[in-house]
């Protein structure tokens, strides 16, 4: 009843077309190699294989890893938020939000943006403020980053937008936009969700206060 009403909701969009539904994670990974869609919602606790899993199947395979994962769920535990950034999911929401919220959430990971709950953002900061993980800084290359791309990096671990981030730092809407595709090159990561969790790993994320 609910992957329906989420059909319904944007098969009313003019700009969305839905291609498909699975019942499972593993009818998920066949569903994504098969039609190879934009972006794709995904449950958390589901039989057969859960949500994690063929996230991490979906965005590892070469097949499938242009398509966005959205995950979309009812538990809004720190460990889900961290197991499906780290899975490489571009965006989590929980079911409570809003339609009108849901169809943007779509567009914005679609266009290849990071999303997350602002109350999910929040406290993914309040956790690794309160213990940062260094301990793989090494195996990424932040020493190639300029103290500008630093900065920009920290903002996008708090959740700015790039619009935001320019107003931050003093800055044109182009240069924070320029400075995030330098980001992506720089450190290979997929889209800004990826950036966020490479910042907090890296311990940096907290970086200025």
């Amino acid at each position: 009843m609910v992957r329906s009403g989420f059909c319904v909701l944007l098969r009313s969009e003019p700009d969305i077309e839905v291609v498909g539904e699975a019942a499972n994670g593993l009818e998920a990974v066949q569903l994504a190699r098969l039609e190879k869609p934009d972006v794709m919602l995904m449950d958390i606790r589901m039989p057969e294989m859960d949500g994690l899993e063929a996230t991490r199947q979906i965005t590892s395979d070469a097949a499938t890893q242009a398509t966005r994962v959205l995950i979309l769920t009812t538990f809004d535990l720190d460990e889900y938020v961290f197991d499906a950034l780290r899975a490489g999911a571009s965006g989590f929401l929980l079911k409570d939000t809003q339609p009108v919220d849901l169809l943007t959430a779509v567009r914005v990971i679609a266009g290849g943006e990071a999303l997350l709950a602002p109350k999910i953002t929040r406290r993914l900061i309040e956790e690794f403020a309160r213990t940062p993980t260094p301990a793989v800084m090494a195996s990424v290359p932040i020493a190639s980053l300029t103290e500008r791309e630093l900065e920009v990096l920290v903002a996008i671990a708090k959740g700015m937008s790039n619009a935001e981030i320019a107003e931050q730092l003093f800055m044109s809407h182009a240069t924070a936009k320029t400075h995030v595709s330098h980001l992506l090159t720089k450190l290979n990561a997929r889209d800004r969700a990826q950036l966020v969790m490479l910042a907090y790993e890296a311990g940096i994320a907290t970086r200025g206060g």
